[in-house]
């Protein structure tokens, strides 16, 4: 089959990244170098024995020493019949003692590990509570930001950033993504010139003499990279959110050379929250609060109940936020699926972009994820097994944040609103996933499950496999207003043989008149007949960026055209140029 078709494929040069844009490749990086100081470690096995089920961290901190002395009181339940428990804690750090209610106990640490041993061993299932005190230097070098020290504005400054690996460096723990901490309290004492923040509700805040106990409590699940506190000279201001009779605070600590600015910056965040209660449900942790710290780093980090903030834009604010749902609610099980905490963090920021500046800034949004990730041909937003030892895919912006965002927008598309939101909603309050961990097949089957549809293609291809499409469409209008499409496509990866889409197109009249058109395009070649009931002056393909997918072409079949008595108005249309404009 012959086509006249102008160079057409692109006609919009790369467009730079926005604002917003810049700040997720920020943000991922920031991810990335977190996690690259911590690339060879590996979750601790001997710490499998156990299942945690509380613990209190009493820290004594100055921002102005790089030094921290604790007691963490620790409740757990025995998995297997033991004499032995193990913790992470940085060899940095000196143990003075570990006890129980009833006897002091020995233990040795070394390697980053601190072992203690039972007397008596531990029965399985069986419960016991231990209180080990200790105090040092936290490393500076190794994991680099799981206890910072630093300055603004020449004010001494505190803050933990545990993720992923990065607890042990400041408190004893077990470090890894397989057990939520079911409940914990978090008490500061600082000197008072300063105000201490964490996880939680704050419970009470007592001076004594130069120094100021601040007691916060965290009552839901949450693994031990979530826990941070963050300490200076902090000014406070909230605002309150009011749903179906309920409400809470979200509390801003931020520097005083920042306040003017962040309480002008922050109004959004009310708004941001209850467009996401609206979308996702209730706020995971409404009975406590949500909130920010401002801390010296780029980016955020997303610790339950209270995000820690490099700047306060509206793109950080959406993110961090969302990842209250999509992170600490639900968190993945591996980082293979980093995409669950990631992509959906993404996308969520563009529903933002989407809900307070219009569908045009939206489909803006969604056209320089689409120029992002098609600058590869390669590439899955799954993480596969051999790529885990390679932190810079994990937390790649290309594929876990921008590859996967437009698949969840794709998903929505393709599910419609109703069925694709309710089945987000199941996944998060499924009870098995709520404070807990998911991996992708969980999504995948509530989704499914609320459709009515089969996704086992979808997934194959635009999860776990590799690329995009670029289409190749021909089309001519006869006599009786039908028009005749025909689809073909060429993969940018041979991992898959076929992307089976629905394929938007946009068909504008003669007169100004236009018909949305969807076409569910499942193999090479194939032909769609549709009834247009007025003179077709162009289409274009996927108009609002709906679609993954790079080099499109779409002209009018020639030879088919030629077979047909040509009306004037097509004739005419002809000489004037032989293709209409691809909508990218």
């Amino acid at each position: 089959m012959k086509k006249a078709i102008l160079a057409i494929g692109f006609l919009w040069t790369f467009i730079a990244y926005s604002q917003s844009g810049q700040e997720l490749i920020d943000v991922a990086q920031g991810e990335h170098n977190k996690a690259a100081q911590l690339q060879d470690f590996q979750a601790n096995q001997h710490t499998a024995s156990y299942d945690l089920l509380y613990h209190k961290l009493q820290l004594e901190v100055d921002p102005a020493k790089h030094y921290i002395k604790g007691e963490v009181t620790t409740e757990f339940r025995a998995l297997e019949n033991t004499d032995t428990i193990v913790f992470d804690l940085s060899d940095n750090l000196q143990v003075a003692s570990i006890t129980t209610e009833e006897a002091t106990l020995n233990f040795t640490h070394e390697n980053n590990e601190l072992t203690i041993t039972f007397a008596k061993g531990i029965c399985e299932n069986a419960t016991e509570k231990v209180t080990i005190i200790y105090e040092g230097t936290p490393n500076k070098n190794a994991g680099g930001d799981g206890f910072v020290t630093t300055t603004h504005n020449n004010t001494p400054s505190l803050y933990t950033m545990s993720e992923p690996y990065g607890s042990r460096d400041w408190w004893p723990c077990k470090q890894d993504l397989t057990d939520k901490i079911d409940q914990i309290d978090v008490i500061i004492t600082a000197p008072k010139a300063y105000k201490a923040v964490s996880n939680g509700m704050a419970i009470s805040e007592e001076e004594h003499g130069e120094m100021v106990t601040t007691h916060w409590q965290h009552n839901y699940p949450i693994p031990s990279y979530l826990i941070g506190i963050a300490v200076t000279d902090y000014e406070v201001f909230s605002q309150t959110i009011e749903r179906n009779g309920h409400s809470f605070d979200i509390v801003n600590y931020v520097y005083p050379e920042s306040k003017e600015k962040a309480e002008e910056y922050t109004k959004v965040t009310v708004d941001i929250m209850n467009l996401f209660q609206d979308l996702f449900g209730d706020y995971p942790f409404k009975d406590e609060k949500y909130g920010h710290a401002e801390f010296e780093y780029g980016g955020g980090m997303e610790h339950s109940t209270i995000s820690f903030m490099g700047n306060f834009s509206r793109s950080l604010i959406a993110h961090e936020l969302a990842h209250q749902w999509f992170g600490n609610k639900v968190t993945c099980d591996s980082w293979n699926d980093i995409w669950l905490n990631e992509g959906f963090a993404t996308y969520l920021s563009g529903l933002v972009e989407n809900h307070f500046d219009g569908e045009q800034d939206f489909i803006n949004w969604k056209r320089g994820k689409i120029a992002d990730i098609t600058t590869s041909r390669n590439g899955s937003v799954y993480v596969q097994d051999e790529k885990l030892d390679n932190v810079g895919r994990i937390f790649s912006s290309r594929l876990s944040y921008n590859k996967g965002a437009m698949v969840i927008h794709m998903l929505r598309k393709k599910l419609g609103d109703a069925a694709f939101f309710q089945g987000i909603r199941n996944y998060l309050d499924d009870e098995e996933l709520a404070y807990g961990y998911a991996n992708t097949s969980q999504l995948q089957a509530h989704l499914e499950n609320e459709s009515g549809e089969d996704l086992n293609e979808f997934f194959n291809d635009w999860i776990y496999g590799e690329g995009y499409p670029s289409y190749d469409v021909a089309w001519y209008q006869s006599e009786e207003s039908e028009v005749s499409i025909k689809v073909n496509q060429e993969q940018s990866n041979r991992k898959v043989d076929y992307f089976e889409m629905n394929v938007p197109f946009l068909v504008i009249g003669q007169q100004g008149e236009e018909k949305i058109i969807t076409l569910d395009n499942t193999f090479n070649g194939q032909e769609f007949t549709i009834v247009v009931d007025f003179e077709i002056a162009e289409i274009i393909m996927d108009s609002k960026f709906d679609l993954i997918s790079k080099n499109n072409t779409i002209g009018i079949d020639i030879e088919a055209v030629a077979e047909l008595e040509i009306k004037p108005s097509i004739q005419n249309s002809l000489n004037k140029t032989t293709s209409v404009t691809a909508g990218k």
